[in-house]
């Protein structure tokens, strides 16, 4: 079956919307914060959207900055606090305090895939000294519990994520589960450029086809938010779209405008099938990233934790 991998449910809503596709019981908001950064969010909100979007029903809020990937302390900063604005509007508890688990997803090894693990580096960790000194350590009536954990991978443990944070649940029953992982992207332009938050949990693997347990409400029985960067990218989809703009040169040009036309007539679906077909079988299981991707990851590891540490942390010097 055709389907371009991607993790953002932003990406989906694009292509079903060029491909004309009813997208019924499917919401769609965009908000301009500035030039350099646009907030969408697509609610899904029927089983039959969901079936059509294939994700689940929920809210998925993107952050969009083309600038992420530069050192720009004060532009990271204004991401941080837009990041911290929408995770306060997912989690919308009522409790004047909660205890909040951290989970970084990924491999920390593997730089791509290292995001999660990152950061938990960063965060502001305060269930110990809350367990042991009481909140007013902090000089503050209202501190959040903050608990992490960075669950490794099956080939490091043995044992899937979801049985690993099944455990540390039962034992400090948090009331809202934060999971932060790398994702995959459909588009190139998008990489380490965009932050994907929904209240719907997350699939560990999912965006490079290694599908693992979900992480979410249902499996888990507390409320996850999570968080994501797409940090790689399908080498068949970068051939697709190079084989798009070929395609579109050679219809403009008038020597090459028959082999042009004979490679429009092919739809998307036959097109990606022929590129991987192309690309087999060295190529086709092939994701690509950005040859900076560990100076990537590093800091926008601390954009994430920065937004997480303002939206909990509020009040606490």
């Amino acid at each position: 079956m055709y389907q371009i991998r991607t993790d953002l449910a932003l990406e989906t809503q694009e292509k079903m919307q060029e491909d004309h596709v009813d997208l019924k019981g499917v919401r769609f908001l965009e908000e301009k914060v500035d030039r350099n950064l646009t907030i969408s969010t697509v609610v899904i909100e029927t089983e039959n959207g969901a079936r059509t979007m294939g994700k689940p029903k929920g809210t998925y809020i993107t952050i969009e900055a083309g600038n992420m990937d530069e050192e720009d302390e004060d532009y990271h900063r204004e991401i941080s606090l837009q990041l911290a604005k929408v995770i306060e509007k997912l989690a919308h508890t009522k409790k004047d305090e909660i205890s909040v688990l951290v989970v970084g997803l990924g491999n920390r090894d593997v730089t791509p895939d290292a995001l999660g693990p990152r950061v938990v580096d960063n965060l502001f960790i305060t269930r110990h000294i809350i367990n042991e000194y009481g909140k007013y350590a902090f000089g503050s009536e209202k501190v959040n519990r903050i608990s992490s954990i960075v669950p490794g991978v099956m080939a490091q443990t043995g044992m899937e994520s979801l049985e690993i944070i099944k455990g540390v649940i039962k034992e400090t029953k948090p009331n809202l589960i934060i999971a932060v992982d790398a994702l995959a992207a459909r588009s190139t332009k998008r990489l380490n450029r965009t932050i994907q938050v929904t209240d719907t949990g997350i699939n560990p693997g999912s965006g490079v086809g290694n599908h693992r347990h979900g992480l979410n409400e249902k499996s888990l029985g507390v409320p996850v938010i999570s968080i994501g960067i797409p940090t790689v990218v399908d080498a068949a989809t970068i051939v697709n779209d190079t084989m798009y703009n070929l395609v579109t040169a050679l219809t403009q040009s008038e020597a090459f405008e028959s082999m042009g036309n004979s490679l429009e007539k092919l739809n998307d679906a036959e097109k990606y099938e022929l590129i991987r077909e192309l690309l087999s079988p060295n190529l086709n299981t092939m994701f690509v990233t950005p040859k900076d991707i560990d100076e990537s990851v590093k800091r926008l590891s601390y954009t994430i934790s920065e937004g997480l540490n303002i939206a909990f942390m509020k009040g606490v010097q």
